[in-house]
This record gives C-alpha cells, sequence and structure tokens, in this order.
C-alpha cells in the first residue's frame, strides 16, 4: 500500500509535471496554429452559450481560489479567522462549483445531441469531458462532506504541494486524507499531464490580442437557421453572400 501510495502522491505528480512541460513546448512548437477548443459557435450558438459561460466563470474562479489558497495559505487563513469570511467563502465556492459543473453538463449533452458538434468529436474529448465531470463531482463532494476546505487544503494540501516543488516530497498527511480526496487530487494530476494531449491546450494560447485589436464587424445575409441546421446536405456550390 506506501508503493501504491508513493506512486499516486509522489511519482504522478512528477510524471504529470514532465509531461505537462515538455507535451506543451513540443505542441506549441510543432503545431501550435492547431490548437482550438474547435467548439466554434458556427457549429452551434445556443446551447454553447448556455453553457460556457457558467462552465468558464466556474473554472477560473474555482482555478485562482485553490491557486491563492497553495501560494499564500498564511493570507488564507488568517481570512478565515473570522467564521463570517470563512462561510462566505465556502458557500461562494460551492456555488461557482455548481455552476461549473451546470456548464458542463450543458456542454456535453450539446456535444452528443448536436451532429455537426459530434462530427469533430474524437475519444480524448470524450475521455478529458467525463474526467472532468468526475474532478468536479468529486470536488463538490469533498466540499459538503469535509467542511471548510479552505482552511485544511492551506494547512494540509499547500504544505504537500511545496513538498513537490521543492523535490522533497513529504505525502504524509495526504495519505491519511478520506480516499474522495485523495481521488479529486489523482484526478487533478491526471489533468495536468493530459493538457498537450487534449483540446485543454487552448487555455494556455488565449487570444489575449482581442483585447485591444479593432472590433470585428460579422454581417449575416444568410438565414442562420437555415446554414446550422443539421439535416442540411453539403452541396458542391454555396449560396453566395449578398
Amino acid at each position: 500500500m506506501n508503493a501504491f501510495n508513493n506512486f499516486l502522491f509522489v511519482a504522478l505528480p512528477y510524471a504529470a509535471i514532465v509531461l505537462f512541460v515538455i507535451g506543451t513546448i513540443y505542441r506549441y512548437r510543432v503545431t501550435k496554429f492547431q490548437v482550438s477548443s474547435l467548439s466554434s459557435q458556427f457549429l452551434e450558438g445556443k446551447k454553447l452559450f448556455f453553457g460556457t459561460i457558467p462552465f468558464h466563470w466556474g473554472i477560473v474562479v474555482l482555478f485562482f481560489g485553490h491557486l491563492i489558497a497553495f501560494l499564500i495559505p498564511r493570507a488564507v487563513l488568517l481570512w478565515n479567522g473570522d467564521p463570517l469570511r470563512l462561510v462566505i467563502l465556502e458557500v461562494t465556492a460551492f456555488a461557482f462549483g455548481i455552476s461549473l459543473l451546470t456548464g458542463l453538463i450543458l456542454l456535453i449533452y450539446r456535444r452528443w445531441t448536436n451532429p455537426r458538434v459530434r462530427m469533430v468529436t474524437n475519444r480524448m474529448d470524450v475521455f478529458i469531458e467525463l474526467l472532468l465531470l468526475a474532478q468536479v463531482v468529486l470536488g463538490l463532494w469533498v466540499a459538503y462532506d469535509f467542511r471548510w476546505g479552505s482552511n485544511w487544503f492551506a494547512a494540509v494540501l499547500s504544505p504537500y504541494l511545496w513538498s513537490i516543488f521543492k523535490f522533497s516530497p513529504d505525502a504524509s498527511a495526504v495519505i491519511a486524507m478520506p480516499w474522495v480526496v485523495k481521488l479529486h487530487i489523482v484526478g487533478a494530476y491526471l489533468i495536468i499531464g493530459l493538457i498537450p494531449f487534449s483540446r485543454l491546450m487552448h487555455v494556455l494560447v488565449p487570444p489575449i490580442n482581442y483585447l485591444w485589436r479593432s472590433y470585428q464587424l460579422v454581417r449575416w445575409n444568410w438565414d442562420r437557421k437555415e446554414v446550422r441546421k443539421p439535416s442540411r446536405g453539403w452541396h458542391v456550390k454555396e449560396p453566395k453572400n449578398n
């Protein structure tokens, strides 16, 4: 059992980091123009909007919440010294977790119910979405059953993660934690290691230049519903835009 725990909480994080760094550098240098989520609203817009907004808000807030607890654990513990602030933080994090879960379910539903989106879906997409779904469910489970996670994350997980980066791993405290928490940690390592091999890679190349470039004006002279209709067959010659 000790060997298995050492593999999960000592060897696996280093393997995930190596895969992430080397895979990201290789893909950016060789196939950077192929990095895309391939989930354009040109394929389908309405379900994408209602799925992507809660998904992205949830994942961004929770990511930075975990990052802050990792980088400045003492400040988090100081903030949580007031019970009211602790409750506000926990309730807010749980609400964004629900938002993330809702958006992810809607995006998965969109992928499997829209023929155009399904055409650009591969096995890795399915695996990553199921892994993300499991990770979010586990995170909500941990937040509900093991309260005040921001406190014990800062007090237990942050020192463990820092020990990984300092090349002196100490997983003794993590090994003693409930299996649900350990599965959530392992899921995070798997996601990090798979980023270069999946469409999650697109989060590393955000279109920052869109913030200061001129607005792009798009005019539609076709019937959008007709153009996007899944049952509409392909034609050798498409109608010209007026």
